[in-house]
């Protein structure tokens, strides 16, 4: 089946957790499929505001004169890529909405490596048929060593670890798909570990569909192998390090997907919207805003709780922050606004509001097993407004300390809210 979960020849220790964010794509179209699309959703937008259509188009490179910008797979018997796509009497069994691949081959160590990330449209029954489409998002890893040992694979989307104890072709054979679920519910992709979605450096390409005489505007060409960007870890690369000093990589790959022209928001999440007064002196205040957002190129900017205007700073990643020097008074939100239409033509700028809550700062947490006593001690960042502290499922701090007796066990961390809605979560520390 190519459409099984993940499947590992070999222990895999460690994966995408080691990053301190995660691969995702932002949004799916929700609107009815339709016939052209073979009832497959039309689009996948990722979180640098970029949507790709099922690409299903036959426009030929101009760079590699006879063959596709989509990665159409011929299937005898159930598609013919040289006849028009037609639901379901001539329609590719497997489909895409993105594919970037790449490869390293190494005579002297012996590795040969194939790495495929994709957004894939297939059947639940693996033949074209109404009511089984379902799609996920593919990472899949395969190695062939000649050393047992352990081999630490690095590409766009993660960080996979494996231990090898039986050296061979593929050795490692890791497939993720991540999002099937029901035929017809296409939103499990977006929590898979693809995106945003890697394009050329020398893109975009231009090519004219022979089918509606259409231009129409592709990531890359997966007939060339190009760099890349668009990594959210800023790693567009893929690199093997393992045993006896062994360290391989590739930047090259062939990317395809085809631009989306629908007219979408702009992705924005916020992550943080806090403030403080009074932490640095009487009258010290400021207000602090972290989002994520496609990057610079993209601009984005927040209102501050007092009504003023603020500008704000982005990554290449696509990490935004700006700060006001203003108290909140008595406001309790920010508004905050994205724009990528300078990027992507067409796109729609984003505002959202977020509530604006206090830092709170736990100290100490401690549990005394001789006395049953749990001590929490901490602090909120409005130092002015002195909000009140409450340890979750035990009680109010009173001057910013809680000792009481907790019993028959110690909590193994401990939650604390603030009246003005921060909230910080520790471990605790068991003493005798």
């Amino acid at each position: 089946m190519r459409k099984t979960a993940t499947t590992v020849a070999v222990s895999l220790i460690l994966g995408a957790g080691l990053q301190p964010a995660r691969a995702a794509l932002y949004a799916v179209d929700q609107n009815a499929p339709i016939h052209a699309n073979g009832f497959f959703a039309a689009w996948y937008q990722d979180t640098h505001g970029r949507a790709l259509d099922l690409c299903l188009s036959r426009a030929q490179s101009s760079r590699v004169p006879g063959n596709y910008m989509c990665t159409l797979l011929p299937s005898p018997g159930v598609f013919d890529d040289t006849r028009p796509i037609n639901f379901p009497s001539n329609f590719p069994d497997e489909a895409f909405w993105f594919t970037g691949e790449t490869s390293v081959a190494d005579a002297a160590s012996g590795v040969d490596l194939l790495y495929v990330s994709a957004v894939e449209a297939a059947f639940n029954g693996e033949v074209p048929a109404n009511d089984d489409q379902v799609s996920f998002a593919r990472i899949r890893i395969r190695v062939t060593v000649p050393t047992a040992g352990t081999y630490t694979v690095t590409h766009p989307y993660g960080v996979e670890v494996f231990q090898v104890d039986a050296p061979g072709t593929r050795a490692i054979n890791m497939t993720r798909d991540i999002g099937i679920g029901a035929p017809g519910d296409f939103k499990g992709a977006l929590k898979g570990d693809v995106g945003p979605f890697l394009r050329s450096v020398n893109g975009p390409y231009q090519e004219a569909n022979p089918d509606t005489g259409l231009l129409e505007t592709f990531i890359g060409d997966p007939n060339l192998t190009e760099a890349v960007t668009g990594s959210p870890f800023g790693t567009n690369f893929v690199r093997i390090e393992g045993p006896n000093g062994l360290r391989l990589e590739s930047r090259l790959f062939s990317v395809s997907g085809k631009l989306s022209s629908v007219q979408l928001p702009t992705p924005l999440q916020v992550s943080r919207s806090t403030y403080s007064r009074g932490e640095n002196g009487a009258g010290q205040a400021q207000q602090d805003v972290f989002v994520q957002a496609p990057p610079p190129g993209a601009s984005a900017s927040f209102t501050d709780a007092g009504g003023t205007a603020a500008a704000m700073q982005g990554t290449a990643l696509g990490a935004w922050y700006g700060q006001s020097p203003r108290d909140p008074g008595g406001a309790s939100s920010v508004s905050i606004t994205a724009d990528n239409s300078a990027v992507v033509p067409g796109s729609l700028p984003t505002s959202k509001n977020s509530a604006l809550v206090d830092v709170v700062s736990i100290s100490r947490a401690e549990y005394s097993l001789g006395n049953n006593t749990l001590t929490v001690e901490a602090v909120s960042s409005d130092r002015t407004g002195q909000p009140g502290l409450t340890v979750e499922g035990v009680g109010g701090l009173v001057g910013g300390r809680l000792q009481q007796v907790v019993t028959p066990i110690p909590p193994a961390r401990v939650t604390v809210v603030s009246a003005n809605g921060g909230r910080d979560t520790e471990d605790v520390r068991i003493l005798p």
